[in-house]
C-alpha cells in the first residue's frame, strides 16, 4: 500500500512529509490502477443502440458512484470535477468521460499533486487534528494559514508548523498541571498501537512517540494529536485509493458491457453464428469475471474497514473508561473515527452487492446467448 515514511529528525520531520505525501496515500495502488487504465481496450463505437437493462444498471451505477465522489469527503479537487461532470448536459456519456484515462478524474488526481494543493491539505488537516486545547500554538497558526495565501501555507508546511510545535510544547513543559511522567501502561499501549493497529499512519505516528530518542512529552503528543493525525491520513488514504480503483473499475464495466451487448445483438445477422456465439460467450464471461473481481476487492475492503471501526470503538470505550488525563485528547477522534470507518464499512458491502448484481446478470447473458 503506501510507502512507510522514515523515522528519523525531530517531531514535525515525522508529520510534514507523511501528512503532506498522505494525500496521494497509496502511491503504489495509484501507478497500479493508473497502468490498468491504460490498458483498458475501448469497445467497438458502433456498439448495438438497443436498450440493455444491463447497460443502463451499468450507467446508472457510474453516476451514482461519480454522485458520491462529489458528495463524499475527499479533496475538493475531485469533488469539484465529479459535480462538473454531473452538470454537463451531456448525459452518461460526460459520466463515461470523467471516468475514462485522462478525463476529469485523473485530471484532478494530477492536480492533487501539485505544491499548491498538498499545502493547502496539509494545513487543513493540522487545524483539524491539533486542537486549540492541547496545541493552541499549532492550530491558530494552521487556522491563519488556511484562511491566508499560498505563501502563507507554504510558509507554515516549511517552517511554521514546527515553530508552533516548539511554543507548544514550551508551554506544556513548564506548566505543572501539564508537565507529567507519562505511566508505563500508557507507553505499553503505545507500543502495543505500533506494532498491531490496523492504519498503518497510525502505527507510524506511535513508532515516532516510542523512537530511541523520544522522551514522555513525545508520548503525550502522541496522545494530544499525532495519534488523530495518523488516523486521518488512513482514512483518506482509503478513501482515495478505494476512488481510484472503483473509477477503473466502471469506466473497465461499460466498455465491457457495450462489447457484450454488441456481441450479443450480431448473433441476429451472423453469417458465422457458432463464431459469433463463441465471441459473445466470451464477451459476456469478461463482464462476469470484471464484476466478480471487483466483489471480491470490496468484500476485502469491507473487512478492512471493520477492522478498523471495531479498533476505534474500543479505544473509544478505552478512553470514557480512563480517568487519565492523557487519553481525554483521543476520545472525540475515536468515536468520530469509528462512525466514519462503519459507514465505510456499510458503504462496501453495497458496492460488493451492486458488483454480485451485474456478475449475475452478466451470467444470465452468457448462458442466453449460449441458446
Amino acid at each position: 500500500m503506501t510507502g512507510r515514511p522514515p523515522l528519523t529528525g525531530r517531531a514535525h520531520r515525522w508529520l510534514v512529509p507523511v501528512l503532506t505525501a498522505a494525500l496521494l496515500a497509496g502511491g503504489g495502488v495509484v501507478a497500479e490502477t493508473a497502468s490498468a487504465r491504460a490498458a483498458v481496450t475501448a469497445a467497438d463505437d458502433g456498439a448495438a443502440e438497443q436498450p440493455s437493462p444491463v447497460r443502463s444498471a451499468a450507467a446508472q451505477a457510474a453516476r451514482d458512484r461519480v454522485l458520491k465522489m462529489a458528495m463524499s469527503n475527499l479533496p475538493s479537487e475531485i469533488r469539484t470535477s465529479a459535480w462538473l461532470a454531473l452538470r454537463s448536459s451531456h448525459g452518461d456519456e460526460a459520466i463515461t468521460q470523467w471516468l475514462a484515462p485522462g478525463g476529469g478524474f485523473d485530471l484532478a488526481m494530477q492536480r492533487l499533486k501539485e505544491t499548491r494543493s498538498r499545502n493547502r491539505a496539509f494545513c487543513e488537516r493540522v487545524a483539524r487534528t491539533h486542537t486549540a486545547t492541547f496545541a493552541p500554538e499549532v492550530h491558530a497558526a494552521a487556522e491563519r494559514a488556511v484562511k491566508g495565501s499560498d505563501a502563507d501555507r507554504a510558509a507554515f508546511v516549511k517552517s511554521g508548523y514546527a515553530e508552533a510545535q516548539k511554543r507548544d510544547r514550551a508551554v506544556r513543559e513548564a506548566d505543572a498541571e501539564h508537565r507529567r511522567d507519562v505511566a508505563a501502561k500508557d507507553r505499553e499501549f503505545v507500543r502495543n498501537v505500533a506494532e498491531r493497529d490496523p492504519g498503518e499512519n497510525v502505527r507510524v505516528a506511535a513508532q515516532w512517540a516510542l523512537r530511541p530518542s523520544a522522551t514522555d512529552a513525545d508520548v503525550a503528543e502522541f496522545f494530544g494529536y499525532g495519534w488523530a493525525s495518523g488516523a486521518s491520513l488512513d482514512l483518506e488514504g482509503y478513501r482515495l485509493r478505494s476512488a481510484e480503483a472503483e473509477t477503473v473499475r466502471h469506466y473497465t464495466l461499460s466498455r465491457l458491457v457495450e462489447k457484450a451487448v454488441a456481441a450479443e445483438a450480431a448473433l441476429k445477422d451472423a453469417a458465422d453464428a457458432a463464431q459469433a456465439r463463441i465471441e459473445a460467450e466470451a464477451a459476456w464471461k469478461a463482464v462476469a469475471d470484471h464484476s466478480d473481481a471487483a466483489r471480491h476487492r470490496w468484500l476485502a475492503d469491507q473487512e478492512a474497514a471493520r477492522a478498523q471501526a471495531e479498533s476505534w470503538r474500543d479505544i473509544a470505550k478505552a478512553a470514557a473508561d480512563s480517568a487519565d488525563s492523557l487519553w481525554k485528547h483521543i476520545a472525540e477522534p475515536a468515536g468520530a473515527n469509528q462512525d466514519s470507518w462503519a459507514r465505510e464499512q456499510a458503504d462496501a458491502a453495497g458496492t460488493a452487492a451492486f458488483w454480485k448484481d451485474m456478475y449475475d446478470r452478466a451470467q444470465d447473458g452468457e448462458s442466453r446467448v449460449k441458446g
